[in-house]
């Protein structure tokens, strides 16, 4: 049995970044989704962006669990941007028929710091 590979948290700002350098297993999943909740109440971000530039592979459960992030992120009122995503990634979402719900996506890392700042700014804090 292998341990769970935990993904780094840096923490820019009032944003934290998770830079998702591996292939995903369920598990390392729902460990950056608790990670991730932890870090939010620990640091008061108001933003999560989820770089999955380096992920080739994606199926219906991590699909499901980038959606339940950013849900759980909002439950601490921080909104959650994925970057990077990858056109294979992007056509097997829609192949599975996910929708990411309440995740807003860029195309890069500094679009989706743009898309935190604006967001910050149009809500009262």
């Amino acid at each position: 049995m292998s341990a769970v590979e935990r993904i780094p948290i840096l923490k820019i700002g009032d944003v934290l970044l998770a830079s998702i350098q591996v292939d995903l297993q369920d598990r390392d999943v729902l460990a950056l989704q608790e990670d991730l909740a932890e870090k939010i109440t620990a640091t008061g971000a108001h933003g999560v962006i989820l770089d999955i530039s380096a992920v080739d592979i994606v199926d219906s459960f991590i699909g499901r669990m980038f959606a339940t992030i950013a849900s759980t992120s909002r439950l601490f009122d921080a909104h959650t941007v994925v970057v990077g995503m990858r056109p294979a990634v992007a056509i097997t979402l829609v192949e599975l028929g996910l929708t990411l719900g309440e995740v807003r996506t860029a195309l890069d890392l500094e679009k989706g710091l743009a898309i935190l700042a604006e967001l910050g700014e149009r809500a009262p804090r």
